[in-house]
């Protein structure tokens, strides 16, 4: 997938969004195609891995894909601990796994690596399980707010 996601994975994010957070995730109104166009190009940076046991990413916004470094056919199939610095794997996956328990986290703030190696610092981000229409979770989702470089922390 190189571009928006697909309206059914934009409906498990949003409505799994709306159920976990208690929040919308889109403007109201907005819904399927127009919905996955929307989180495509939004303001915030938005990425989902599955389930598989070494998790995979299989959607990254244009945002993302920018404060990453990687375009979307790069992004798509990267396992998502990548994201995150050698030294940081294991509090990631920690946190992930708190998710997985939980259902979403709101306020989270960690360390990420982008493609080229440039260490920054996400903050105010919200991770949630990604649910189809049985309830089961099918991935999780992180909507980032903010980030900044590692030397301004």
């Amino acid at each position: 997938m190189t571009g928006a996601p697909d309206a059914q994975l934009a409906g498990q994010l949003v409505d799994s969004y709306a159920k976990l957070a208690g929040r919308d995730l889109v403007p109201d109104g907005v819904q399927g195609l127009e919905a996955a166009r929307w989180l495509h190009e939004a303001p915030f940076a938005l990425l989902v891995h599955d389930t598989s046991p070494d998790p995979l990413f299989i959607y990254a916004n244009a945002t993302a894909q920018k404060v990453f470094g990687y375009g979307a056919d790069e992004f798509i199939g990267l396992p998502s601990r990548l994201s995150a610095g050698e030294q940081d794997r294991d509090a990631r996956a920690r946190f992930m796994a708190s998710v997985l328990r939980d259902g979403y986290a709101d306020g989270y703030r960690g360390p990420r690596v982008r493609k080229d190696g440039w260490q920054f610092w996400i903050e105010d981000a919200t991770i949630w399980n990604v649910l189809d229409a049985g309830a089961a979770i099918v991935g999780q989702a992180a909507l980032l707010r903010r980030w900044k470089s590692a030397s301004t922390v």
